[in-house]
């Protein structure tokens, strides 16, 4: 959406009133402000410039519509009132869902203008007072009477996906130059900066980070914007997605000791958010050659990995929500909103799948995720060098939640931590084309050969759970034995 910038706003009804006549995301009125009118072309607008393929549906208040002339007008959306509430609270509460719609005041001619912007429906037609509407031609109609439009409208919403929609709209060059960290897709993806504002704004257009507008104008997409934003509260649709980290005083969450939010973008801020987390981390003392060394707690590999998963994997779509890390003094606990697509326990083996493709793709692109989908692979790998507990993966409450665990001595492990560890190493080891056997637990957890019967119990406890099975059970040798995941 426009700041409330006169300039802009004016520049943007000029370039609207250059349009030959009205159009289905676009309506031209004079004094017409009744607010039950106001919202079902809010819903309309909304729904026509989905199935149009526009960012952004308009109202313009104070130009004629025939002529398009500026003639003024006496509706005031800062006044209107239905009943005694506000016009833009008593929108917002009968729309459904919640739509970016703004009202914007200016003056042309000295003439007074009002311009509403509506942002596009997504994944679900607009409605307002449980009613769905549509523009056909310029006329507004309700959407259940043209079935056709309403079958077309939903194949739109399979076929849009969140990094595709508007994060900011009706914007010159230079505000998108300014509020888009653009050095930062060059040198993430190893280019040149171009030396002049249209190449590099056509090098944005190409990934689709921004578009071009019918009225000359630029829109900024949510991907240019969750990627490269500067602020990404700067932006109403994406304004809950930075990524929250919360350092805690013990293994709880009654005392919050620290909070820093990363407002940056995805992609040009990736590198601080890792940094952020390395400086709140406690870290332990390394003793070698009379000299104490500091060294992290968590390999800082893993922590990369399960941030870059966090940010691309999560539902983009849930409101409210972001990615969060959360330090306690025994874990590190990485959470996005959104349940993960494939099962938990089958995040080490299986291809990846992201519902956020654009942005995947992007990020793999910079180096910031991995290709191939062995980035949870490199986690498990780098916790078995570390001797940690195996990590732990989750679907709490609508989320996928990604726990590392401070190192913890053999003999004070759970036995489901155990249990975890030869799952996860029997799963390391089947994609490696090896077997999980006697050696490779002890290995593993550190375990003496004369423990032998050590690793053994901890087998046998894994296989009773059902999170491994022998490769060959009527193997001759108990001892060379070999065993796979549960579902190899």
């Amino acid at each position: 959406m426009l700041k409330s910038n006169e300039s802009q706003v004016v520049a943007l009804i000029h370039g609207l009133r250059k349009l030959p006549k009205e159009t289905e995301w676009l309506e031209f009125k004079h004094n017409d402000g009744e607010p039950q009118e106001i919202g079902e072309y809010i819903s309309a607008l909304s729904n026509s410039a989905a199935l149009e393929g526009q960012s952004t549906g308009y109202v313009i208040w104070g130009i004629d519509n025939n002529t398009h002339e500026v003639v003024g007008t006496t509706f005031d959306p800062d006044t209107t009132k239905k009943g005694n509430e506000d016009l833009e609270s008593w929108l917002l509460r009968l729309l459904q869902p919640r739509i970016d719609f703004e009202f914007h005041k200016a003056r042309i001619n000295d003439q007074p203008v009002v311009l509403l912007e509506v942002g596009k429906a997504f994944r679900h037609p607009v409605r307002f007072q449980g009613v769905d509407y549509i523009r056909i031609d310029s006329y507004k109609k309700k959407l259940k009477d043209f079935q056709e439009k309403e079958r077309s409208l939903w194949k739109v919403f399979e076929q849009s996906p969140f990094e595709d929609a508007v994060a900011a709209a009706g914007r010159s060059p230079s505000d998108v130059l300014k509020m888009l960290d653009y050095t930062a897709y060059f040198r993430l993806l190893e280019l040149p900066i171009p030396t002049d504002a249209n190449a590099t704004l056509e090098a944005l257009v190409s990934d689709e980070l921004v578009k071009r507008q019918v009225d000359g104008a630029w829109t900024i997409t949510n991907l240019g914007a969750l990627l490269f934003a500067h602020d990404l509260t700067d932006f109403r649709s994406i304004r809950r997605k930075p990524t929250r980290v919360i350092v805690y005083q013990g293994n709880d969450r009654i005392s919050g000791l620290r909070e820093v939010e990363i407002k940056s973008g995805y992609a040009n801020g990736f590198e601080k958010l890792v940094e952020t987390i390395d400086n709140l981390l406690p870290r332990s003392e390394a003793i070698g050659q009379a000299l104490r060394a500091s060294v992290p707690i968590y390999p800082e590999l893993a922590i990369r990995e399960l941030l870059a998963n966090a940010l691309i994997h999560q539902d983009l779509t849930v409101t409210g929500a972001g990615p969060m890390v959360e330090i306690f003094e025994n874990r590190m606990e990485i959470t996005n909103p959104g349940e993960p697509l494939i099962d938990p326990q089958r995040f080490l083996d299986s291809p990846p799948r992201s519902r956020n493709e654009a942005l995947a793709a992007l990020m793999r692109r910079m180096g910031i995720c991995e290709e191939r989908g062995s980035g949870i692979d490199k986690v498990v790998s780098m916790t078995e060098i570390y001797q940690l507990p195996a990590p732990e993966f989750a679907k709490p409450l609508e989320s996928t939640k990604a726990t590392l665990f401070c190192k913890r001595l053999f003999k004070d492990m759970s036995k489901k931590d155990q249990i975890r560890a030869c799952y996860f190493n029997a799963c390391l080891k089947w994609v490696s084309g090896e077997f999980m056997t006697n050696l490779s637990i002890r290995e593993r957890f550190g375990i003496k050969e004369e423990n032998k019967a050590t690793a053994s119990r901890l087998i046998k406890d894994a296989v009773a759970d059902g999170s491994v099975k022998a490769f060959d059970p009527d193997a001759p040798n108990r001892n060379l034995m070999k065993y796979v995941p549960w579902w190899a």
